[in-house]
C-alpha cells in the first residue's frame, strides 16, 4: 500500500474549485493566483494518478474519481470546522469537563460551596467528583484517572505537583455527657484513656493525631468507634459514646448550638494543610485551571 502526504492546502484548493467549477473563482476565493490553484490541481492528480476534473472551456467538472475524492475532502472539513468549533467552546467554557478527587469531608464542607459557585457560572462544564482518602487520591491522580485532587499535606511524591490551599485546625469535641471537661485543658494523657471515635485506621486524619499522641510518649487507646464519615463522628460524640477527633470547622454549627463541646488540650494541635495535587508536568484543561485559580481566590493563602 502506497500512503501519499499531501500539503493540506491543496485539499482547500480542490475543495474550492469542486465547489466553484471554475480556477479563477477558486483563487479568488482562497486569496491566490490562478496559476497557484492549477498546479496544485496537477500535483494532486499526479501524485494520485487519477484525473480528477475534466478542464472545459468554460470552467472545470468533477470526473468520477474527482467526485468520489470530493465526499471525503468534505467530510474532513467538516470535522475539522467541528473540532475548531468544539474548542472555541473549551476556551469558552462552554463545554468540557473536570474530574476531581477529594475526601467526603473536604467536598461537603471545603469545596461544596466553590464547586456549587462554578457550575452556576460555567453550567455546561460537567464535573466528576471521586471520593477518597488522600491515599487513594493520589493513586487515580498518577493513573490519570483525574485531573486534580484535594490531599492532606504532605505529600511528597515527584510525580505530583502539590500547591498548599488552606489550612485546617482539628480539635476534640464531645457531647453533653463530656461537657464539664471543657473547663480546663486536658493533657495528651488525660485525652489517650478517654474513649475516643476516629476516622478510619488509614486515613490521614487517623496518623496525623496518632502521631500527636506519639510526639508526647503516649499510644492512644484503641478507637471505640472507628468510621469513615466526619459527620458520623460528630453524631456519636453528640450521643455521648465519647470523645471525637474532629477538624473544627467542620462542626461549627454543632458547637455553636451547644450540640459538641470542644475539649482544650494543654499541648497545642498543629494546624493541618489542604492541597491541591496534579500531575507533574501534564497541562490541565481551562476548565480545571479556571476552577482551581477560582479556589484559590476563595481561600487565604496558607
Amino acid at each position: 500500500m502506497i500512503y501519499i502526504i499531501f500539503n493540506l492546502e491543496w485539499y482547500r484548493i480542490f475543495l474550492q474549485t469542486a465547489r466553484t467549477g471554475n480556477l479563477t473563482r477558486a483563487a479568488e476565493a482562497l486569496y491566490i493566483t490562478q496559476p497557484s490553484v492549477s498546479y496544485a490541481l496537477k500535483q494532486m492528480e499526479e501524485a494520485l494518478g487519477v484525473k480528477l476534473f475534466h478542464r472545459l472551456s468554460k470552467g472545470v467538472k468533477l470526473t468520477a474519481e474527482g467526485q468520489v475524492l470530493l465526499d471525503y475532502v468534505e467530510q474532513s472539513f467538516a470535522l475539522l470546522e467541528a473540532g475548531e468549533h468544539k474548542l472555541d467552546a473549551l476556551k469558552r467554557l462552554l463545554g468540557g469537563e473536570i474530574r476531581i478527587g477529594a475526601s467526603d469531608s473536604l467536598i461537603k464542607h471545603l469545596l461544596l460551596p466553590q464547586l456549587n459557585e462554578f457550575h452556576l457560572a460555567h453550567p455546561d462544564i460537567r464535573i466528576r467528583l471521586s471520593h477518597g482518602k488522600t491515599a487513594d487520591i493520589v493513586h487515580r491522580l498518577k493513573e490519570g484517572g483525574i485531573d486534580c485532587g484535594f490531599v492532606h499535606l504532605p505529600v511528597d511524591d515527584p510525580l505530583l505537583d502539590i500547591m498548599p490551599l488552606t489550612a485546617l485546625q482539628d480539635c476534640f469535641v464531645a457531647g453533653k455527657a463530656y461537657a464539664s471537661m471543657a473547663a480546663n485543658p486536658l493533657s495528651p494523657e488525660e485525652l489517650s484513656k478517654l474513649p475516643l471515635l476516629m476516622l478510619s485506621a488509614d486515613s490521614s486524619t487517623r496518623h496525623f493525631i496518632e502521631h500527636w499522641f506519639a510526639a508526647h510518649g503516649l499510644t492512644a487507646n484503641e478507637p471505640d468507634i472507628e468510621l469513615g464519615s466526619i459527620d458520623l463522628l460528630a453524631e456519636f460524640a453528640k450521643l455521648g459514646f465519647g470523645i471525637a477527633f474532629i477538624t473544627r470547622s467542620f462542626v461549627e454549627k454543632e458547637l455553636a448550638a451547644g450540640e459538641l463541646f470542644e475539649l482544650p488540650t494543654a499541648a497545642p494541635i498543629p494546624p493541618r494543610t489542604i492541597g491541591i495535587a496534579t500531575r507533574h508536568s501534564m497541562g490541565l484543561s481551562l476548565a480545571a485551571e479556571r476552577f482551581i485559580g477560582m479556589l484559590h481566590k476563595a481561600f487565604a493563602p496558607v
